[in-house]
């Protein structure tokens, strides 16, 4: 951001976050049984959304004027209070927001990278935010994108099956006792229940290829007759004429008329275009539902295509459906907002309760800006030293 767009911070937008601040942790406090780890915990929180450019315990100590890391480390890992709950606390704040009807729900991964080998969950692994394999933690995320927002309702740290097999090193990250392997699929499923449960309510569930392939996924949100588009890669396999195909060959046979050409949103270069297809497969849930294989293609090279599962009201038509699979990428925009703004790749926790406590409540704060920039009407502003005192200041 220019040093001139950083000087417009107004005086109301810092006291609006301050006000906000002071609303999230009257809603939280009942989460800490003692006064000074609800006190620790409004004091990370507002380190949090401070302009301290790496949020690891030593800066966020200087900026909340500790001499030492004790307090931080202190909520983060020995202190008694429980993320899950906090994480509900978050679920609940998000929707109570940001509710939208035509909301859609997006399950995503995102990696953490790391060095050494003590971090819960680290290992040699494929993350997307380096893009190749690399030693790092991976969180599996969901995210609620609307019309007012986007924001995080939960996360799980993905445990790799070699960690499994190691149960001195399970004990020393602080991982629960019993804990088994769960791929990312089934981690994405847990949460998804969990958020309708609650009665969390979406358009429709999106997410990339991991989740498409996950057939005990589709099935699960087919069963609650909750509608979804999940991007499958092109070799997944669909029976068709009792034989088993490859989408990319299905699609191939597709005659130029039965493609349309839809806008699928607004880009920074202009409307985000493509020609989109779909072709209905068997579904057992009766006339009023469908099953269709999707697929996307580029105007400006035609051999790269996308490919879809979906699922949803018959009527459908292929341009809502071309839309909602538009929408995935705004959890793309949300994991930056969230590591840029709220630190929540900077921890320097190795415990299991430590990734999952600052992983909360970074997403907390990162929902915290989503409705004050929901309540201003316009973009956040990033505070900086001398606007005023920061967030939560009664100065």
């Amino acid at each position: 951001m220019a040093d001139d767009e950083a000087a417009a911070v107004r005086r109301e937008d810092v006291e609006r976050w301050g006000r906000e601040l002071e609303e999230v942790v009257l809603r939280i406090g009942g989460r800490f049984s003692r006064r000074e780890a609800r006190e620790r915990a409004r004091a990370y929180l507002q380190g949090l959304l401070s302009p301290v450019q790496r949020k690891n315990g030593w800066q966020l100590a200087e900026q909340l004027g500790d001499a030492r890391p004790y307090g931080v480390q202190h909520l983060l890992g020995r202190s008694e209070w429980d993320a899950d709950a906090l994480r509900d606390d978050l679920r609940r704040y998000v929707v109570e927001h940001l509710a939208d009807r035509e909301a859609v729900l997006i399950v995503d991964e995102t990696g953490f990278l790391k060095k050494g080998d003590k971090s819960a969950g680290v290992a040699r692994q494929y993350t997307g935010t380096a893009g190749r394999i690399e030693n790092a933690q991976v969180g599996v995320f969901l995210a609620y994108s609307g019309r007012r927002g986007t924001a995080f309702l939960d996360r799980a740290l993905y445990l790799p099956e070699a960690w499994i097999d190691a149960p001195e090193r399970l004990r020393a990250a602080g991982v629960p006792e019993g804990t088994a392997f769960a791929t990312k699929g089934e981690l994405a499923r847990a949460m998804l229940d969990r958020a309708l449960d609650a009665g969390v309510q979406a358009a429709w569930v999106l997410g990339d290829e991991v989740y498409g392939a996950d057939g005990p996924l589709r099935r699960r949100l087919e069963e609650r007759r909750q509608p979804y588009v999940l991007a499958v890669r092109k070799n997944q396999k669909l029976w068709v004429e009792f034989e088993q195909r490859d989408v990319a060959a299905i699609v191939a046979e597709a005659r130029a008329k039965e493609w349309r050409r839809i806008v699928v949103a607004d880009g920074s270069k202009g409307p985000r275009k493509y020609d989109w297809f779909r072709t209905p497969f068997n579904h057992p849930y009766g006339g009023a539902w469908g099953r269709w294989l999707l697929a996307r293609r580029s105007l400006s090279d035609p051999t790269e295509v996308a490919y879809y599962f979906a699922f949803g009201p018959a009527d459908a038509s292929l341009t809502k459906l071309a839309r909602a699979a538009g929408r995935r990428w705004a959890v793309e925009t949300g994991f930056e907002e969230a590591k840029q703004q709220v630190g929540l790749a900077d921890y320097e926790v190795r415990s299991w309760s430590g990734w999952h406590r600052h992983v909360t409540l970074a997403l907390f704060a990162h929902a915290l800006l989503a409705v004050v920039r929901l309540a201003a009407s316009g973009p956040i502003r990033t505070w900086k030293k001398g606007a005023s005192s920061g967030p939560g200041s009664s100065n």
